[in-house]
């Protein structure tokens, strides 16, 4: 998997980059992080990539000439086309992080984990011009319905998450299938929630004990106790 992004601040993502899962999935070469300054991009020579916006609010939208001229290098190929149509070419996807946008789910993130490629623009400031929005990227996504300084925060949320759902980068590639909010049956039909409680040693802590029907050794049982405890947990 290869994940392209543009933003302002490439720095914010050295650390969630060299940790843990994210850190053996790069040096397995699972996935490839490949950042991209906009700045390098910029108008002029003191960096500009934003402006006033026309109508007279406040703040600085992020102008359409710098990302334009970065998805040009970056994506093979890019085209500016109609909302309709897609950017980028096939098995890639243009993702533009706004808290407007449409808001991200496991589902989403077992869509995206079957992609070769993906794009993702953080932005800053009052958000973007809206030709970016309409011209240049596949979807917008937003983690929830508030407001974050900037977009990196998010696009390291959304690349952890699609992350470790590729094969090979968990421990075992079965762990993911039974998380909360992966697709199961209960009642005929596939449902996404929360997953069932789950216990370990020791059996007795402060009183507080382990469900009997955990360790009495019956799979069916277990199993019907676990389906029972996800409806309950989303209202079902």
């Amino acid at each position: 998997m290869q994940f392209n992004v543009i933003t302002l601040f490439p720095q914010m993502f050295d650390s969630p980059f060299a940790e843990s899962m994210m850190k053996r999935a790069r040096e397995n070469k699972i996935i490839d992080l490949q950042l991209y300054n906009l700045r390098d991009w910029a108008l002029d020579s003191y960096g500009m990539v934003d402006d006033r916006p026309f109508g007279g609010d406040v703040g600085m939208l992020i102008r359409p000439e710098p990302v334009y001229n970065a998805l040009k290098e970056i994506i093979v190929p890019f085209q500016i086309t109609n909302p309709k149509k897609r950017k980028a070419g096939k098995n890639k996807r243009i993702i533009l992080i706004t808290a407007g946008g449409k808001v991200f789910t496991q589902k989403k993130a077992e869509e995206l984990s079957r992609l070769e490629e993906i794009t993702l623009i953080c932005g800053h400031y009052e958000g973007f011009d809206q030709r970016i929005h309409d011209y240049m990227v596949d979807e917008e996504i937003s983690i929830g319905r508030y407001i974050l300084t900037g977009g990196e925060l998010p696009a390291m949320v959304v690349m952890d998450s699609v992350t470790r759902l590729l094969p090979g980068v968990l421990g075992k590639d079965e762990s993911n299938k039974s998380e909360s909010y992966s697709a199961v049956e209960i009642e005929g039909k596939i449902r996404r929630v929360p997953e069932y409680p789950q216990y370990t040693r020791p059996r007795d802590f402060l009183g507080l004990k382990v469900p009997e029907i955990l360790v009495g050794g019956d799979p069916q049982k277990i199993k019907a106790w676990q389906k029972e405890q996800m409806k309950r947990s989303s209202g079902i």
